[in-house]
């Protein structure tokens, strides 16, 4: 599921930095110069593409395993990745770009994580967050469907842990935050998933220092 999302994640991602820091879209590595940070980077979905855009990347993640396979990944492909197993809230640096996809939804003080996240964002950096809407929809897809059915592992998720956008707007805030951009994450028969207006099923958000 997360190989599916990705390609929708990474436009999305593109087209903040081409925004931000006013990048020619037709280049194609406007992140040289710049660091990265992705945060529960899993097997490096997000590390590899924004290493190639030309970041310095640092890709960390609880689970040493996951870890330990993004390690090997990036080798075979010829990347240079910082992978490391350890928590935001005690990692040192600042990120020119912090990203965070499918995460907050997991973690047991979502506040506390997205301070994290906050802390470790340049003064003039950018931050992009990714997460399921808490509504019927996401209930249905994400949990009845795709984890009854077996497209997503069972117990992956608690719907009671997802949040809306104003709510994660909110944490944002009270981080120093601001919401720069907000988009959708839609799942149509006939494409897959598309960013749309609709926000009932997933969400992108696009956060700087207020």
């Amino acid at each position: 599921m997360l190989h599916k999302l990705n390609p929708v994640r990474l436009a999305y991602v593109r087209k903040a930095i081409d925004m931000h820091w006013a990048c020619d879209a037709r280049t194609r590595q406007p992140l040289v110069g710049r660091s990265a940070l992705d945060v529960g980077c899993g097997a490096g979905l997000m590390c590899e593409p924004l290493a190639r855009l030309g970041a310095k990347v640092t890709g960390i993640d609880a689970a040493p395993e996951n870890v330990a396979v993004a390690q090997r990944h990036a080798q075979g492909q010829g990347l240079t990745i910082d992978y490391r197993c350890v928590d935001v809230a005690v990692l040192d640096g600042r990120f020119d770009l912090v990203t965070s996809m499918e995460v907050v939804e997991h973690v047991a003080a979502p506040a506390a994580f997205v301070a994290g996240l906050a802390a470790r964002l340049a003064p003039s950096g950018l931050l992009i967050l990714s997460t399921p809407n808490r509504t019927p929809l996401s209930r249905l897809a994400m949990i009845t469907l795709g984890e009854g059915l077996g497209a997503i592992p069972a117990g992956t998720h608690d719907w009671d842990r997802f949040l809306t956008p104003d709510e994660l707007a909110g944490l944002a805030h009270a981080a120093g935050l601001r919401v720069v951009n907000r988009r959708g994450i839609a799942f149509s028969p006939a494409k897959g998933f598309v960013l749309s207006e609709n926000e009932a099923l997933n969400y992108l958000m696009t956060l700087v220092r207020n």
